[in-house]
């Protein structure tokens, strides 16, 4: 009795350790339980105001940008409030319908991080309608690609012979589709797959394609994407798919930016942030089963439930699994934190690199050929992280940061611009980061594109040297805020203005009074503009020196070396020529010297060229050729087959020796797609005599200085006939000032006549000028000439660059002596060290042109490169800003204020004047 009475009271003992086991086991259940209750309960008693906004999310505001969304999402929870239906405090889409693990998923398959994105996300989840992304950039083209590779996407455009046939497999066998590239019209035979016009025949579900019926299989998806900016789709598409805007914006870009320079820079931050979102999952699974396990075991106990030792185990791990949670938890949350101030630290470098992303992008509006993919775009981007100068400081980290990738960015670009836009691109990376310091007025900018109007007209002060458009100007210019007194103070100080008006370097004069100080460098280009006109130019050089860095108006010299080492095999090189110019001679040498002259194949299009030219690509894909297809522009009906070859070339599959080389006029035939993932390089003349003498000389090796028998008097006489050479080509911009006619003069004439040289020297003992002279003025140079007063001119030149003076080493070219001969002990080193000491922009005397001739050609490149600018400007204003349409009436006003009579004293003969009035400075000068 007494050892049955021992046995109950041990087992009672247990049963309360049990007991209270159970019953500390259960009451923090039971508080974590209470918790979720309430949390399920508060979001369950605000369900209908959240999935009200998230319905309303996925049904209308899929087309909208960022900023548009969060007006209307503004005014819809405003809305709520008003009519008191119940929401959580912010209500918002990703956190209504979103699932973070599978947000990561699609993270991970190339979503982009920023909040627009992954919207659009979860508009694509929860859409009942097909979707439509507009797609300039390719995101979402690549995302979904990544996304449903594993389930057998099948990807084809309207354009494909056989793209029904491709859509009537994926809907019968239930795989995934990606209609891609479309324009503003779909092919009306879609009508039943967008509209999921199925019907039951057999008791299965089917769908009438074309003339076929088809099984239809319930996990067919389909997605559409266009790479139209601002597509116009007819209400009837809108009604049929669900749009989806992933065209990037300012902001959007700097977010995921920001979050690529975090993960770059901090690579731990955001392994650990992946890291807990995995795990966080992983836990709250495990949590929800054990939750699972306790309320099946109490549910399902028959006996004492403190006899219940698995039950009592799992209400132990339920507890540490919740201890360790919410562990977890904390540490997410700092981190978090973490992020994000790393984030706030790092946001110059994503501000800096989204204004070079749109000043890059807005340059198709200058020239078709001038297009570039956000994924280029990314990868200069990511190169500048990688390759910029570290740093111990992290604000001196994110101007090394900055600083490299501008530049980077720039000499990139600078490959494939035309002379004319490299000034113009530049200035314009100067003033938007400097717009988005706020250290320039936007009026004050559009005064610089387009000018400004006056309401009256005053007495012009000095009409013996100031012409009235000046003066309208300067009229104009006293209407901003900062200048109201400058029309009054340019008449009290007209002397002094008079001295800036006549010098051969206004740009860098000190303005009269307080203006040299009161006045930025930006806004000094104001008064220049009023003044001067042919300066602005060289004024724009010194402010992107100063504010950027000099080498940013250097001669950007690029040869096929650097563009082939940025090549690979599925990424086409392109020449984009300019009148005249023909890079094949450059290109056999390049491949001689790659030891691919044997393997390269050449091919120039036009009709009937494309079968043969498709035969030729798919021989050397296979082989590990270089193909050649000239002259693109003359075959634009075969640009499409084109575009789909280079589209299909498998980077499995093809020869990694493989090039396909393509040249082309600018063409808006030119399919956009291998503009933006080529590499391109532009094929003219550099500008200027400098930039000419640069490029002969980079082209020549050290071995070929010294190849000739008579090494020193080929070293004095080449250097001489290049800088002939630069002479013939650049008189071209002087206009009838120059040749009569403007000749396109190309590299290939100085080639052929520096071998003549070296030749000549070498079988005569005396140097031939006569012959030099004659096979270089009257058969290279002069078989281009037709006018016989050029030809006359040319020979004269020549003679200036073809005689025996030109062997003294203190032989001068020029009344100053600028451009002089210099020793033929020279190495090539030394030679483009000197050649780099000239001026930047020519001066006329070398051409035997007074200074003078210079102002008709300045002004108009002035105002050319300003006319450009206005081109990039936004086509609608916001409230800060001037948008195109706005900038190109005021121009236009600006020219009909300039060419309405003036009813003055000085009569209609003084506007005609006017219009000639810098032309006519030297005959004024005589005069006065």
């Amino acid at each position: 009795k007494k050892e049955e009475l021992e046995l109950k009271c041990e087992q009672c003992e247990q049963r309360l350790g049990r007991a209270g086991k159970l019953i500390n086991g259960l009451s923090d259940e039971k508080v974590r339980w209470q918790e979720t209750v309430e949390n399920l309960q508060y979001m369950l008693n605000n369900i209908s105001g959240d999935v009200l906004v998230a319905a309303g999310f996925v049904a209308y505001l899929g087309p909208f940008t960022g900023q548009y969304r969060t007006v209307l999402y503004d005014s819809w929870v405003k809305q709520l409030r008003s009519h008191n239906v119940p929401h959580t405090s912010e209500p918002t889409l990703i956190g209504t319908l979103g699932n973070p693990v599978k947000i990561r998923s699609w993270q991970i398959a190339g979503l982009p991080n920023d909040t627009l994105s992954v919207e659009n996300g979860v508009i694509n989840q929860f859409s009942q309608r097909w979707t439509h992304f507009i797609d300039p950039q390719s995101q979402a083209n690549k995302w979904i690609k990544n996304m449903e590779k594993d389930n057998g996407l099948d990807v084809f455009k309207l354009s494909d012979r056989d793209f029904l046939r491709s859509m009537e497999n994926a809907i019968r066998f239930g795989k995934p589709c990606l209609l891609e590239n479309v324009g503003e019209e779909l092919d009306p035979a879609l009508e039943p797959v967008l509209l999921k016009q199925t019907y039951k025949q057999q008791g299965n579900t089917v769908l009438k394609l074309g003339d076929t019926v088809i099984p239809y299989h319930e996990d067919f998806r389909m997605y559409i994407t266009t790479k139209l900016p601002n597509p116009h789709y007819t209400p009837e598409i809108s009604t049929k798919l669900t749009l989806i805007n992933f065209t990037l914006s300012p902001s959007g870009l700097e977010d995921q930016l920001l979050g690529q320079v975090v993960a770059e820079e901090r690579p731990d931050l955001e392994e650990a942030k992946n890291q807990l979102i995995i795990s966080n999952a992983k836990m709250r699974q495990e949590l929800k089963d054990i939750e699972d396990q306790i309320l099946y075991r109490l549910s399902s106990s028959e006996g004492n439930p403190v006899d219940d030792m698995e039950l009592i185990k799992v209400l132990e791990a339920s507890k540490m699994k919740a201890a360790e949670i919410q562990a977890k938890v904390r540490i997410a949350e700092q981190t978090e934190k973490d992020i994000d101030l790393t984030r706030m630290e790092y946001i110059p470098v994503a501000i800096r690199t989204q204004i070079l992303f749109f000043c890059v992008s807005d340059l198709a509006n200058v020239d078709p050929m001038y297009q570039y993919s956000l994924e280029w775009f990314l990868n200069i981007f990511l190169s500048g992280i990688a390759n910029s100068e570290r740093a111990d400081n992290l604000k001196k980290r994110i101007s090394n940061i900055n600083r490299y990738l501008t530049y980077s960015l720039y000499s990139n670009v600078c490959r494939s611009l035309f002379e004319k836009h490299k000034l113009m691109f530049a200035f314009l990376l100067c003033v938007r980061i400097m717009m988005n310091e706020g250290k320039i007025n936007q009026s004050e900018w559009r005064y610089l594109l387009s000018g400004g109007s006056i309401s009256i007209m005053t007495e012009n002060p000095a009409p013996d040297w100031l012409s009235d458009r000046a003066w309208r100007d300067i009229l104009a210019l006293s209407n901003l805020p900062t200048f109201s007194s400058f029309s009054s103070d340019f008449v009290k100080h007209l002397s002094e203005f008079r001295v800036i008006f006549d010098s051969l370097e206004p740009h860098r004069e000190p303005l009269p009074g307080i203006w040299d100080q009161y006045l930025d460098q930006f806004q000094k280009l104001l008064v220049l503009r009023c003044l001067r006109g042919d300066k602005v130019t060289n004024a724009m050089q010194d402010f992107v020196a100063t504010n950027l860095e000099p080498r940013f108006i250097e001669p950007q010299t690029a040869n096929l070396s650097v563009v082939f080492k940025d090549s690979n095999s599925t990424t086409p090189l392109i020449f984009v020529l300019s009148p005249g110019t023909d890079p094949a001679a450059d290109l056999y040498k390049f491949a001689e010297e790659m030891k691919f002259s044997k393997k390269l194949s050449a091919i120039s299009l036009g009709q009937g060229q494309g079968p043969r030219a498709e035969a030729m690509m798919r021989s050397s894909i296979e082989r590990g050729k270089w193909v050649f297809f000239q002259n693109c522009h003359l075959a634009p009906s075969w640009m499409p087959a084109l575009e789909r070859l280079i589209e299909h070339i498998n980077p499995d599959k093809v020869h990694r020796d493989f090039r396909l080389w393509l040249t082309s006029l600018p063409s808006n035939k030119f399919p956009v797609s291998i503009l933006q993932n080529g590499s391109k390089m532009t094929i003219e003349p550099p500008r200027g005599v400098r930039a000419n003498l640069l490029k002969s000389y980079s082209s020549l090796g050290e071995d070929f200085l010294n190849s000739c028998h008579k090494v020193m008097e080929f070293k004095s006489l080449l250097l001489s006939l290049c800088l002939f050479h630069g002479n013939a080509l650049e008189r071209r911009k002087f206009g009838p000032l120059g040749f009569n006619i403007p000749y396109e003069f190309t590299d290939g004439d100085l080639r052929i006549c520096i071998s003549q040289l070296k030749m000549f020297l070498d079988e005569y003992d005396d140097i031939p000028y006569k012959v030099l002279k004659y096979t270089a003025g009257e058969i290279n140079y002069g078989g281009r000439v037709t006018d016989d007063w050029d030809r006359r001119c040319i020979m004269n030149i020549l003679e200036d660059f073809y005689n025996p003076d030109v062997l003294s080493p203190e032989h001068s070219y020029s009344a100053s002596g600028i451009y002089h001969q210099i020793p033929p002990t020279y190495d090539l080193h030394g030679y483009l060290s000197y050649i780099k000491s000239l001026p930047l922009n020519d001066m006329p005397e070398i051409f035997g042109l007074h200074d003078n001739a210079n102002i008709t050609f300045a002004q108009n490149e002035t105002f050319a490169l300003l006319g450009t600018i206005i081109q990039l400007q936004p086509k609608s204003s916001s409230a800060g800003s001037q948008g195109r349409e706005e900038v190109q009436s005021a121009a236009a006003g600006d020219h009909t204020d300039t060419a309405r009579p003036t009813q003055g004293t000085q009569g209609a003969g003084s506007d005609v004047l006017s219009a000639g009035a810098d032309g006519c400075q030297p005959v004024q000068q005589y005069c006065a």
